[in-house]
């Protein structure tokens, strides 16, 4: 199962391995530190780029950074079934930090390190979250105020388009639907789980808010890659909820499952189906199989002695010749700083 570990230079919340077809083996892990000061608090952070095989993980590059809450490449082909505006050979990794700016690094295709192209400050608040739509061409950012803002990249440059309060507390989630890229999904402490219509450019643009489903604070929305009317949000209640979105005013639940832990990711499979990987904090990861109206605990993975915060899915063509040998998860836990790299026993 286990097949590599690496200590970071700080506590571990985020690892995305890299969209693009050409570079799926390069995977990026994120850290957040808080130093404790008389005067303000100092926070502080690192990307750390590897090479992640069958064989092990090897450094490649390390960026630093104020405290990072988020990260994420940018789609590519095979995502969502688009190509990003950026050049093939140059995928595109966006990064939240604690000080209010989004910065997007590009990827040295020969040598492997991560260059910085831009920065936009879009907020005096924490940004804790990114997404990219479904094109590749602009991102949304969730803050710690409560206020989303979207923001678009054209010729090296980022710019904000449009921002509003969307919620009383944190926005710890935001999702582009994939195939309509007007509609934008969010979730927040406030126990609140939103969609909204970005043509409307205004803080009135509701298309719906569920407040009654959730316990406590949503942390993450996940979309079906093969049903785009299938969302997944998770909580820090514990319960993973599968939502029904066709009729998109009034989406409707349709099943549950308590994981245990607070659920901070989900992310799901890109090629087999109705497979999700979920972070679970205090519960440490797990692997559940969506079928119908059937949710299934698959595995769980506790080797990480501390939050389990960060977690996803090398994008690789893993299922081949009927086996799924090649199939490798990453995963990282915050106060350990440890970086793991294994293959899920349960699917072999």
């Amino acid at each position: 199962m286990d097949i590599a570990s690496s200590d970071l230079d700080g506590n571990a919340d985020a690892v995305e391995f890299c969209t693009n077809p050409t570079f799926h083996h390069l995977l990026a892990a994120a850290t957040y530190t808080l130093q404790e000061d008389e005067v303000q608090p100092i926070r502080t952070g690192s990307i750390s780029l590897f090479s992640a095989t069958s064989s092990g993980l090897k450094l490649l590059d390390c960026v630093h950074a104020p405290g990072i809450f988020d990260i994420k490449w940018n789609p590519s082909v095979g995502e969502a079934g688009t190509i990003s505006n950026s050049t093939a050979h140059h995928p595109l990794l966006a990064q939240a930090t604690s000080d209010g700016f989004l910065t997007l690094y590009s990827l040295h295709p020969t040598d492997f390190s991560l260059l910085e192209v831009c920065k936009e400050e879009v907020s005096s608040s924490m940004c804790l979250c990114v997404n990219w739509d479904s094109s590749g061409s602009s991102t949304s950012v969730g803050l710690s105020d409560g206020w989303v803002s979207t923001l678009v990249f054209r010729e090296d440059r980022l710019q904000i388009t449009q921002s509003w309060a969307a919620h009383e507390f944190e926005t710890w989630a935001v999702l582009p639907d994939s195939l309509q890229p007007q509609l934008l999904y969010t979730g927040s402490d406030d126990c609140s789980f939103s969609c909204w219509d970005l043509r409307q450019n205004s803080s009135s643009s509701t298309v719906f808010r569920n407040t009654k489903s959730h316990k406590m604070g949503v942390c993450c929305i996940a979309q079906c890659p093969s049903d785009s009317n299938m969302l997944l949000t998770g909580s820090y209640d514990e319960f993973i909820r599968v939502w029904d979105v066709r009729c998109i005013s009034r989406p409707f639940m349709e099943n549950s499952l308590c994981l245990g832990g607070g659920v901070w990711r989900l992310k799901y499979h890109s090629l087999i189906k109705g497979l999700v990987l979920a972070a679970c904090m205090h519960s440490g990861f797990a692997i559940v199989k969506i079928d119908g109206e059937n949710i299934n605990i698959l595995e769980t993975y506790t080797k990480h002695d501390s939050l389990a915060y960060g977690a996803d899915w090398q994008r690789a063509e893993c299922v081949k010749d009927g086996g799924r040998s090649g199939l490798l998860v990453a995963t990282c836990s915050f106060y350990d700083r440890l970086l793991r790299l294994w293959k899920p026993y349960s699917l072999k």
